[in-house]
């Protein structure tokens, strides 16, 4: 069965347009923060790994971190273990660190593995333990306390932020022909373990690998204005304005400020793409248009 001169100009155009971002991206690291619904959608998870193998065998050396609260809470709630949330943050003991490691360092992150290599490509599952790759530090939370007229700092266990990063284990693996899969767990200097936000995680990663792109997938279409239109094309200092008149805030304030900081950091451009649009990764690198919110380095 032959393709229709109508179908046929279609693809051709859609190759067309691709070719000079496969040319200007060539030999470039792209960290891809996988987490959402396309973690959880089957559908949505097969077309991500379709993606980024695409991204490898053009020449492009993508990077993933993910997260995994939904498989988190789920476990928990299996063992019957209370889970308690502060500023949006789970409270994460012993006992609960173990889960969380159980379920990034082992199942959700086997399982982004096992993707990849059905869809033809190699992928290598590691956690920021691994090679030294996250070194982290306790995160202290501040939470006003109305009892006290005043902040205090609230002690949420094992959840951390990022101290340092080594990427001499990511070196190694992209050296090859397989792709780094990452799951946000680092260690500090005492060999505590802890867990941390894996767009924190992305955009550090990002940042000390210089990557030509950072990108964030998420549950929505990008950064609206007030009129819910996606706002893309934006530059660090538009962001900053932005963020000052409000239209920014809220849950997005988070995911756009390690955007932010990643471009400040060096990192060209950060995205802030719909994962629920199937092969959302793809059309945000490959075509004119995009899907999300892209934000440069450029002075502005």
């Amino acid at each position: 069965m032959s393709l229709n001169r109508e179908s046929a100009l279609q693809i051709a155009r859609v190759l067309t347009e691709a070719l000079p971002y496969i040319q200007n991206f060539n030999g470039r690291t792209v960290v891809v923060k996988f987490g959402g619904n396309a973690m959880v959608d089957p559908q949505l998870h097969e077309s991500f790994a379709r993606d980024v193998v695409l991204m490898k065998l053009v020449g492009m050396n993508p990077v993933v971190v993910h997260g995994g609260g939904p498989q988190i809470g789920a476990l928990l709630e299996k063992l019957n273990i209370h889970t308690e949330f502060v500023n949006g943050m789970r409270v994460t003991d012993a006992q609960t660190m173990d889960v969380v490691e159980m379920v990034l360092g082992g199942s959700v992150n086997k399982e982004i593995v096992s993707s990849i290599s059905r869809s033809g490509g190699k992928a290598i599952g590691v956690t920021g333990k691994d090679g030294g790759l996250i070194r982290a530090r306790k995160l202290k939370v501040n939470r006003y306390s109305p009892e006290l007229g005043a902040s205090e700092i609230i002690d949420i266990g094992h959840v951390g932020e990022v101290d340092r990063i080594d990427i001499g284990v990511l070196n190694v693996i992209l050296g090859s022909d397989f792709i780094p899969v990452i799951a946000p767990i680092g260690v500090d200097a005492e060999g505590n373990t802890y867990n941390i936000n894996a767009d924190l995680v992305a955009g550090k990663i990002a940042q000390v690998m210089q990557a030509e792109k950072l990108m964030l997938l998420t549950n929505v279409a990008g950064v609206l204005d007030g009129e819910g239109k996606i706002l893309t094309g934006l530059t660090t200092g538009r962001v900053d304005e932005l963020i000052a008149d409000g239209t920014i805030s809220g849950g997005m304030l988070p995911k756009v400020g390690c955007a932010l900081d990643a471009v400040k950091g060096g990192v060209s451009s950060a995205h802030i793409i719909d994962g629920r649009v199937p092969h959302a990764v793809l059309l945000e690198i490959f075509t004119d248009v995009g899907i999300g919110t892209l934000i440069s380095n450029r002075r502005g």
